[in-house]
């Protein structure tokens, strides 16, 4: 009788243990600078409204601005936080454009695949930001007007497992939003 209520606290300490390892703490990223207030704009949101004829001057032109503001993601390699060619073009053209409309802010959301650990992977994210942040900078941006973040590996643009899917995680995302 001893053996099995033995046993049997055995096995209710492994199942208490196993549930807790595996339902644990969510997740979360580790927000370096909160951006300014405000509307929203993000790639995903640039053609919404596209096809409106009717509405106000003020609507119409603020279409216009999210039509405008679409900005395509940054790649990045394996490992690494440097700029590509191709992420320099982009970002010159995000900086002429920020040169013409001096009442907009940046978030630059840092972003990585899902190998590594989660600390290695917000820094890594973290670095990835902050080099567009400088480049942007560097290119009479004033600094003021951008701020990072990293979310690391938590917010996947494809679920995928596989160097295709990877390719597209490993990325900076920017977000525009007007001044208040």
């Amino acid at each position: 009788m001893k053996r099995r209520s033995k046993l049997v606290a055995w096995i209710v300490t492994i199942f208490w243990l196993s549930l807790f390892f595996t339902v644990g703490c969510a997740q979360k990223a580790v927000v370096k600078e909160k951006p300014a207030g405000g509307e929203t704009v993000t790639q995903k949101e640039s053609t919404a409204g596209a096809g409106v004829e009717k509405g106000t001057e003020a609507q119409k032109k603020a279409i216009s601005a999210k039509e405008e503001m679409a900005f395509n993601d940054i790649r990045f390699e394996f490992d690494k936080f440097n700029l590509r060619p191709e992420a320099r073009d982009i970002l010159k053209q995000l900086a002429d454009w920020l040169t013409k409309n001096k009442n907009y802010d940046v978030l630059i959301e840092g972003n990585c695949d899902e190998r590594g650990t989660t600390e290695y992977n917000l820094a890594l994210g973290e670095r990835r930001a902050k080099a567009a942040m400088k480049y942007l900078v560097e290119l009479g941006i004033d600094g003021k007007k951008l701020k990072t973040i990293s979310y690391g590996k938590e917010r996947p643009l494809d679920p995928g497992h596989n160097e295709e899917a990877w390719a597209k995680n490993r990325r900076d995302h920017f977000v525009v939003t007007p001044k208040k």
